[in-house]
């Protein structure tokens, strides 16, 4: 038990940092760059996913091994499915709900997070 709070910590601090990747990242693509907020939301996901999948694999979950292609095949399976959680998300509350896009990416981040965890606990780490 102690091992499982110390490895939800370690991710928070993970999730928190690629939050600030992610949010800022897509708050300068759709505001300063002119990028429509949904492909902004895309790239901005994409790379926080990057710096997320490499913090992950070598400090939350200390996979000492490298990693094979499977695992890569389904880590990267995993993410595109966070990927449509995250676009549905920000299509359903923002192109749909007209809410500010920045508070439907606080929405959609905290629902993705709780499936990188899951599902990385479940398939990543073994």
């Amino acid at each position: 038990m102690k091992n499982l709070i110390k490895q939800i910590l370690k991710f928070g601090v993970v999730g928190v940092i690629a939050f600030f990747i992610d949010y800022s990242l897509l708050y300068i693509l759709t505001e300063f760059c002119y990028i429509h907020y949904m492909i902004s939301s895309v790239i901005s996901f994409i790379v926080s996913l990057i710096f997320n999948y490499i913090a992950s694999i070598y400090w939350v979950f200390d996979v000492k091994k490298k990693q094979t292609y499977k695992e890569i095949i389904v880590f990267t399976i995993l993410s595109v499915i966070g990927l449509g959680i995250n676009q549905l998300v920000m299509y359903l509350m923002t192109g749909v709900g007209k809410i500010y896009y920045m508070l439907s990416k606080l929405v959609a981040t905290a629902i993705v997070m709780v499936w990188n965890f899951i599902t990385r606990k479940i398939f990543i780490e073994k």
